[in-house]
């Protein structure tokens, strides 16, 4: 997915040159990025493996101490970093055969998340904590947008900011990343982006949308052209200029958008929804039925399970960097990584005659931890009998089949008796010292 020339091309467009030193550009970023999946990314760990490297490749070690990792890092621009995920992405998506798709069109799902940020100072003014939370008790939070393929899992592209702010909203983000969306790409989004402006400007693209109904919108499925039960053909009207869009792209906008509104009937026990509420611009019934759409909407948790399966598998919930430039390398560290792990699953699968999605993330990323340091020391002739054995073993790593599978949302363990921190951290700790 991406070669030695691309990332030194990136480095070199940043300003970074090549250095005869241990930690030059590449060799940091190789090691940045290989302990983003390791169960201790500490930079202790970090040095170590790296020690470990260069002693089995007969290189004199350099110092156990983290001074130099950690100066190396920062040098590691983020400006150029953030394009190496999605360019992996973008790569793997061609990949998936035309079968994998769904009626023969690629399925693009958009999900924003949250991640946790320490409580620092440079990370309150970078990113605000949540307004609920009192001051100094709270953590930073960083809203994100991620858009997913359906069909391999992959991170095609991602935009950060702002917890709090106008133009750091979801809607706001996802405009950032409208280069990633192609023609005849179906996008599956939340309510949010379910006004008519969005679905106009898809369409404009030549992209259709499959969304939840907008919250205020309301829909009377008994009238318009009806097409079956709960399922019929409506006009949305062009609504008032909106303030991220500029007046220009909305005098292009047409005055109405031919819009078709559902409701699907999720049927197995155990799901959280049991209706789903469907609007698409996408009108044929005939090639397109309304349980292939609630089958659709259904298939959206695939993007929930891709974020939760990124912040679990791939600890990333709570950032421990306390510099925000830190921070934001170290998010799009886990992008690629992610993506990587992807293509190495993808490779795996399309071998075996199945599709990406069938392969298990945690036991890949297992795999190919367990392998590194063999492959590293794999001579020529043997490297390619190791990969081929890497391979193997990913394709075996199949998520179960468990159809309809549901279990309860509760906790197994109980939590630790201590209460919540309810003033900042320097008022409890004087507490602690008076008390005592």
């Amino acid at each position: 997915m991406l070669t030695v020339q691309d990332i030194v091309d990136l480095l070199s467009q940043a300003g970074v040159e090549p250095c005869d030193r241990i930690f030059t550009p590449l060799g940091t970023l190789c090691t940045f990025l290989r302990h983003r999946h390791r169960d201790d990314p500490s930079c202790r760990a970090a040095g170590a493996r790296l020690n470990a490297t260069r002693g089995a490749q007969g290189l004199e070690p350099c110092s156990p101490l983290t001074g130099g990792d950690c100066q190396a890092r920062p040098r590691l621009p983020a400006t150029r970093l953030h394009r190496l995920g999605p360019l992996s992405g973008q790569r793997l998506q061609p990949q998936v055969p035309p079968a994998g798709h769904w009626h023969g069109r690629a399925v693009k799902m958009v999900e924003g998340s949250g991640v946790s940020r320490p409580d620092t100072a440079a990370h309150q003014q970078d990113d605000p904590q949540p307004g609920s939370q009192a001051p100094g008790v709270g953590c930073p939070v960083a809203r994100s947008v991620v858009v997913w393929s359906l069909a391999c899992g992959a991170v095609l592209a991602a935009a950060g900011g702002r917890l709090q702010g106008q133009q750091t909203r979801e809607r706001r983000l996802l405009h950032r990343l409208h280069a990633s969306l192609e023609d005849n790409d179906v996008v599956w989004a939340a309510r949010f982006d379910g006004s008519s402006g969005e679905v106009a400007l898809g369409l404009g693209w030549g992209i259709d949308g499959v969304m939840r109904w907008p919250q205020r919108r309301v829909v009377d499925l008994q009238r318009g052209q009806r097409w079956g039960h709960e399922d019929h053909g409506v006009a949305w009207t062009k609504p008032v200029r909106p303030a991220w869009m500029d007046a220009a792209t909305s005098a292009a906008l047409p005055a109405a958008v031919a819009m078709r509104e559902l409701r699907g009937q999720v049927t197995p026990r155990g799901c959280r929804t049991r209706v789903v509420l469907g609007a698409t611009p996408w009108r044929d019934a005939k090639a397109c039925t309304k349980e292939d759409l609630a089958g659709l909407s259904r298939a959206r948790w695939q993007a929930e399970l891709e974020v939760r399966s990124l912040k679990q598998t791939m600890p990333r919930d709570v950032r421990r960097w306390k510099s925000p430039e830190m921070g934001r390398k170290d998010i799009w560290g886990h992008l690629l990584v992610s993506n990587l792990i992807r293509a190495a699953m993808a490779q795996a699968a399309l071998r075996q005659g199945l599709w990406p999605r069938q392969g298990r993330r945690q036991g890949a990323r297992q795999t190919l931890a367990a392998v590194h340091s063999p492959l590293g020391e794999a001579s020529p002739s043997r490297r390619q009998g190791v990969i081929q054995m890497v391979l193997s073993a990913l394709a075996r790593h199949r998520v179960g089949q468990r159809p309809d599978r549901y279990e309860p949302r509760v906790r197994t363990r109980r939590p630790k008796p201590y209460p919540l921190m309810t003033v900042p951290r320097p008022q409890a700790r004087a507490r602690l010292g008076h008390a005592s």
